[in-house]
């Protein structure tokens, strides 16, 4: 059996093949905002939010403000169901 790859690394891995600087993403807030999808909406909301959100920040700019942004609005939306 191999080794299982770290969030981290996998994070890495895949902002770097999407073309993306790596470590640009806030994970803790992320897995935040899905946790509280999931447990508040349902369990297939969780990628569906953050996939959303993800979309919201790159249209808005991208940046990380742009996703913290996304971010607040999601548990805002959230907050008010």
């Amino acid at each position: 059996m191999e080794p299982e790859i770290s969030i981290e690394d996998y994070l890495v891995s895949l902002a770097v093949a999407l073309e993306l600087p790596p470590g640009e993403v806030d994970v803790t807030a992320l897995l935040d905002l899905a946790r509280d999808a999931a447990h508040g909406v349902a369990r297939p909301s969780a990628p569906l939010t953050t996939f959303l959100v993800g979309l919201a920040a790159g249209r808005a700019g991208g940046t990380r403000r742009d996703v913290a942004a996304a971010i607040a609005t999601a548990h805002t939306t959230l907050e008010a169901l």
